[in-house]
């Protein structure tokens, strides 16, 4: 199969998801289909207000819809055809504001093809959403503006920039401060070989521009973000023998990150939390992350770094926080993180060696 050179990348993917996939059972390998991870009932229903095309022509590796919406404002990176979009449109309400922003004007012509079609469909009376087309690591070029968004969300996207600090960078650049990037992508075992990344058909298929566990880590901490949470992780299988004798004993995950941008001067110590519940869909707990879940009433010791979060952010008036909690946890945001197969764990721990996995 041809090889790509690093300045084709933009232009191939763009062809790959806008001419060669016409349906997500298009795709070759698992990287870029969604997780039988059962939905809430919220989502579910959300779900079946959305345009059939829409829908069709979407291929995320997994539903990336954090909690605490209400009146939020999003912004999606490599938002294809807008399903996500369009389901965050119903979370956020009317007064919430989504912006979709994806390099594939195709994609991004079916988006807003079907603006008016959704917004009747949700009883609004504006549109809470828009589109545009361009690229992720210059989101100025397309008017973004500096700590505009609550949220920024991806969904399998960041693998297929050539430059991925320069994609946190600006996601960073346009949170507000206490705001989060939660995003799903795909991760290798090892730093990836020339012929790998030069692929095109692993790159359109997320693979060949997959980040190293590791350099997530260091990227994040270089832009300014609190250090990465694991949210979930599953295993990617590859059904090609071509792709896979090229692969080698390389192995990819799919995972679900939260990164923050915490404000100087926030919450610099270990704490106790307990969740006043009443966000939607999570009143009596809340799954944060691999590490924590939050009941209703309960308390809960949490370092740091986890303190700082919940008290800068959006969380915060879900929380009664107050000093104390074990200082022993600081610092290991993924520590006690589960992963679905017992396979991934020596390189998940390999990755923050610090943090014991626990048993399956």
């Amino acid at each position: 199969m041809a090889t790509l050179c690093r300045d084709q990348i933009h232009q191939e993917v763009q062809d790959y998801y806008g001419k060669e996939l016409q349906k997500s059972e298009d795709l070759k390998t698992s990287a870029c289909v969604t997780s039988a991870r059962p939905l809430p009932k919220l989502v579910r229903d959300a779900l079946k207000h959305i345009h059939d095309e829409v829908v069709a022509r979407y291929y995320g590796c997994g539903l990336v819809i954090p909690e605490c919406l209400s009146s939020c404002r999003i912004l999606d990176l490599g938002s294809g055809s807008g399903r996500d979009c369009y389901l965050l449109s119903q979370l956020v309400g009317e007064q919430g504001h989504v912006t979709g922003i994806d390099m594939t004007e195709g994609q991004v012509e079916v988006a807003k093809k079907h603006i008016a079609y959704h917004m009747e469909k949700f009883g609004y009376r504006k549109p809470n959403v828009e589109f545009f087309h361009g690229y992720m690591e210059k989101l100025g070029d397309a008017g973004l503006s500096d700590e505009s968004y609550d949220i920024v969300i991806s969904n399998c996207v960041i693998n297929l920039a050539p430059d991925k600090g320069a994609v946190l960078r600006e996601a960073f650049r346009v949170l507000k401060p206490g705001g989060e990037m939660y995003f799903s992508d795909v991760y290798a075992s090892q730093r990836l070989s020339e012929t790998i990344q030069q692929h095109r058909v692993l790159w359109g298929e997320c693979l060949g521009g997959a980040l190293y566990w590791r350099d997530l880590y260091s990227i994040a901490e270089e832009v300014g973000f609190s250090p990465p949470c694991l949210v979930t992780a599953s295993p990617i299988t590859i059904g090609d023998k071509e792709l896979e004798d090229i692969i080698g004993d390389c192995r990819f995950v799919s995972a679900t990150f939260r990164l923050f941008k915490v404000p100087a001067g926030s919450w610099a110590r270990p704490a106790q939390v307990i969740y006043n519940g009443g966000i939607v869909g999570h009143e009596r707990e809340l799954v944060f992350d691999a590490n924590f879940t939050f009941k209703e009433g309960e308390v809960v010791d949490v370092d740091a770094e986890m303190a700082a979060i919940l008290q800068s952010s959006r969380f915060a008036e879900k929380f009664l926080i107050r000093a104390g909690g074990a200082a022993a946890l600081q610092g290991c945001c993924c520590k006690g993180a589960k992963v679905s197969r017992g396979q991934l764990h020596g390189w998940v721990k390999e990755l923050r060696p610090e943090c014991p996995m626990p048993s399956e």
